[in-house]
């Protein structure tokens, strides 16, 4: 063995040479010639081009996976030989490039992919008023001409306007079509959140400022000075990419322990974690309860304090009966009902263990260790917060934190850490201008529930309110950009509510679930085909990316497709797009803004002189900024430098902290509001459930306890596992599914734990099946102990492949088996869904990087 080491070690291979072959053979692959369209050419013609001078432009990285880093694309002739990530700096801790992933490194096979699609088209059995609409999903593709798609779409909003009104045209997304709809007398739209579960409506009402994620904790910096960091439900190796693991490794090296509170053995757990707690799904509100009973029943001030009660006094409502808001019953304290005074059931750590599976040890040894640790960070993801009927657990999470005083102080702080914010909060410190463009409102008020919205496709009612069920009559759905089929959960509802409506058109790049079920197909542009833009991410960055390749084949971009339509609507597209996407990218360059060193105001980020203004054929005026706009350009990124004790460091909620009279936050009383009621009201006011306005545990639906039908003998029924859907490396949500290099390198497999395989008969690479109460799936298996026994995890995203002669799934896609289950504040409940498992008996799925790619013509 040492010796083939040695071997390697001593072989040196020529750094141009190999540049030179992999550039030849991506070149050979991947060409996009002078038609605009793909093209195989000879390895000669391909190294004739990779000899020649290129230019590295700044390339989009557009999805939304929480990361956000730099990306560049080595362009010859228009070819992309190859991609490259951050090196306009010296890397280090205090200022890190910002490195791309395996998704942003492939993006290239996005753009210039095979089954990228290439011209408009229609269902060959498509007719005015739908045709055999029971052929959505199935039927063949007619190619036709853009004059034609454009009429056929602007013909049917006009006949479904005229037949049934404004009323029944829904619009699952885009901002570009909504805004020539609202201007032709509305739509009925949508509402809810994908990604932040109770954090995105909750978190403000109790005083958690933009709290589900930008603002609810400190900067990276001061992350270094906690001496333990909880991360609870939260997994930035997969799910928060870019610099969040780095800095949560600096945390680390300062001395920082990890404790990982989740069902599966992380990525983050497995690099960070000084300890893992396993938790089953959907029962962290509950664990914190019993971690709150111990602090209050051991607490005393004098021998042995555990609880915060100066801050707690000071700073919240609603913890006890002697600090309740006016007007509330001071029964409703939320220590009474921990305590079980008034409704009989103290939450001890036992109560707590029989539902969330955390021994009743471990829940008292957390609560004190947090309790008597001078730093803490307690950090949650939103993982915990998709659950239907989680209304409650931001204010649970937040209550803790106030109990342990770890909240406004260095080092100490307790919130949401996810997405572009994770590890490093605080309001960006620099930011892009607006575009210009004018904000066009929907005179129709209808906005329907992501949750509610197939049903009210297929039912004709949706709630609108507490006591406001209101009837509705889609018969035209609009696919702008987005992925609201694939997306929302209930996906077997959604796709018998595309089937049933007369009309579907959705504009994409790839046969996606929105253009599957589509009548007409639009394609469209990617990023890199566009005038450029700005993108956002970390607190710390601006992106500047441009124009890397012409629009291939018959692809046009979005806007363009808008304001055609409006001319054949009779509409003037002025009134929606008065300036020209240039002018429009000029307006965000001018007026980006950047901190002051001194972290007093905003100066301006760039310098564009009369020649800039010129060369890029808009109209403005020059200006002084920080940098130049050629340096913007050719780095594709600004970063504001950074370092420990600067101006520009955040710690959240420390003036209020000091002194939360001239400091309040947001709420009705100016506290945060332990005993909330907006929160209720808010909760009520949506018209499905109604909750406590102190953090009471509310069952999930489809939660832990739901998997057995008699809870007091234990006795399991027909769902028995628990499922979740960790996001995954190889998509950004449903983004980059159809990439090969990303299916080989991330196989998508379901994760089990061996004892919940052994009782089914199952081995490791098995397929199997995979039930619930709202649809079916087939994956293959892989057997690991990082997830704990009555759970498994179906990675989020996957592509529906309808079976339908089965009527399963053979793909993994989590939203047909996830249901549309309306809830609380309405939000979707990814992790709360129940399954069971069985031994596929059919042929075996072969993996799914073998799998055809969608090529339409």
């Amino acid at each position: 063995m040492s010796s083939i080491i040695d071997k390697a070690l001593e072989y040196k291979m020529n750094r141009r040479a190999f540049l030179k072959s992999t550039a030849v053979a991506s070149a050979a692959l991947t060409l996009a010639g002078c038609s605009n369209g793909l093209t195989q050419v000879s390895k000669t013609q391909a190294t004739k081009l990779v000899e020649k001078e290129g230019q590295w432009l700044s390339a989009a990285c557009w999805h939304n996976c929480g990361g956000r880093c730099l990306n560049k694309a080595y362009v010859v002739d228009g070819v992309v030989l190859r991609q490259k990530t951050d090196d306009t700096h010296p890397d280090s801790p205090d200022f890190p490039q910002q490195r791309g992933c395996a998704r942003g490194r492939a993006q290239r096979k996005q753009v210039f992919a095979a089954d990228r699609l290439k011209y408009p088209m229609k269902r060959k059995h498509w007719a005015p008023g739908g045709g055999q609409k029971e052929l959505r999903g199935q039927d063949e593709w007619v190619r036709i001409s853009w004059d034609e798609a454009l009429d056929i779409v602007a013909g049917e909003i006009k006949r479904i306007k005229e037949k049934y009104g404004n009323r029944a045209i829904f619009v699952g997304g885009g901002n570009e079509i909504s805004n020539i709809l609202a201007l032709y007398g509305g739509y009925v739209s949508h509402w809810g959140t994908t990604s932040w579960g109770s954090w995105r409506y909750g978190g403000d009402i109790i005083g958690l400022a933009d709290g589900y994620f930008k603002f609810s904790h400190n900067d990276r910096f001061d992350l270094r000075n906690s001496q333990l960091i909880v991360l609870w439900g939260a997994n930035p190796g997969w799910s928060s990419l870019g610099t969040p693991p780095y800095n949560y490794l600096q945390a680390k090296k300062a001395g920082a322990k990890f404790i990982i509170i989740d069902p599966i053995y992380t990525e983050a757990a497995r690099v960070l974690g000084d300890e893992w707690i396993p938790i089953q799904p959907n029962t962290d509100h509950v664990m914190l309860l019993g971690m709150a009973y111990t602090l209050i029943k051991e607490d005393d001030p004098a021998t042995n304090p555990l609880i915060d009660w100066d801050f707690l006094n000071r700073c919240t409502v609603g913890f006890d009966a002697d600090h309740m808001p006016s007007g509330a019953d001071p029964k409703e304290n939320f220590k009474d009902y921990v305590l079980g005074t008034y409704d009989g059931v103290p939450k001890t750590p036992e109560w707590a263990a029989a539902i969330c599976g955390v021994e009743p040890l471990k829940i008292r040894a957390l609560a004190r260790e947090i309790a008597t640790t001078k730093r803490v960070a307690l950090l949650t993801g939103w993982a915990p917060a998709r659950v239907h009927n989680s209304d409650s657990w931001p204010q649970m999470f937040m209550t803790f934190g106030c109990m342990t005083g770890h909240i406004g102080q260095p080092g100490r702080m307790t919130g949401v850490s996810c997405h572009q914010n994770a590890s490093n909060g605080g309001p960006p410190l620099v930011t892009p201008g607006k575009n210009g463009l004018p904000v066009i409102k929907n005179p129709v008020s209808d906005s329907i529930n992501d949750s509610e919205m197939w049903d009210a496709i297929l039912n004709g009612k949706y709630t609108a309110a507490y006591n406001d069920v209101r009837d509705v009559n889609i018969q035209m759905i609009y696919h702008g950009w987005g992925a609201t089929l694939q997306t929302r959960d209930g996906m077997t509802k959604g796709i018998a509510a595309h089937r049933k409506v007369e009309f579907v058109v959705s504009h994409s790049q790839f046969l996606t679930t929105n253009s599957r079920y589509a009548d007409v197909v639009l394609p469209v542009t990617t990023e890199w085909e566009r005038e450029g833009g700005l993108l956002v991410g970390n607190r710390e960055i601006l992106i500047y990316y441009t124009k890397i390749t012409k629009p291939l084949f018959e692809t046009r971009d979005d806007q363009w497709i808008a304001i055609e339509l409006a001319k054949r609507l009779g509409i003037d597209p002025a009134k929606a797009y008065p300036i020209s996407p240039k002018q429009q990218l000029f307006n965000q360059l001018a007026g980006a803004q950047v901190m002051k060193e001194d972290g007093s105001d905003f100066e301006k980020l760039l310098t564009i002189t009369v020649a800039d203004i010129a060369a890029m054929g808009v109209q403005g005026e020059p200006q002084q900024g920080r940098i130049t706009l050629q340096e913007f350009k050719e780095k594709g990124i600004y970063q504001v430098p950074r370092k420990p004790g600067d101006k520009l460091g955040f710690i959240y909620l420390q003036d209020f902290r000091r002194d939360p009279q001239a400091h309040p936050v947001k709420t009705a009383t100016g506290k945060l509001e332990i005993y909330s009621q907006a929160l209720a009201k808010m909760v009520r006011d949506k018209g499905w459930t109604e909750i406590k306005p102190i953090p009471t545990y509310n069952p999930p639906r489809e939660g832990y306890e739901d998997t057995f039908t008699d809870w007091d003998k234990k006795v399991k029924g027909d769902y028995p596992l628990q499922m979740v859907t960790p996001h995954y490396l190889r998509r950004s949500h449903s983004v980059f599914d159809n990439i090969p290099w990303l299916r080989e390198a991330f196989l998508d497999h379901v994760l089990m734990n061996p004892v919940d395989a052994v009782e089914r008969g199952i081995k490791e690479g098995d397929t199997i099946l995979i039930t619930s109460r709202h649809g079916k799936s087939l994956r293959p298996v892989h057997l690991t102990e990082r997830i704990m026994p009555g759970v498994i995890a179906l990675p989020h995203g996957a592509w529906v492949e309808m079976d339908e002669k089965t009527g399963a799934d053979k793909a993994g896609a989590d939203n047909i088996l996830c249901g549309a289950i309306p809830t609380g504040q309405g939000i979707s409940g990814w992790n709360s869904c129940n399954v069971q498992v069985a031994k596929w008996t059919g042929s075996p799925l072969p993996p799914d990087d073998k799998w055809p790619l969608r090529i339409v013509f």
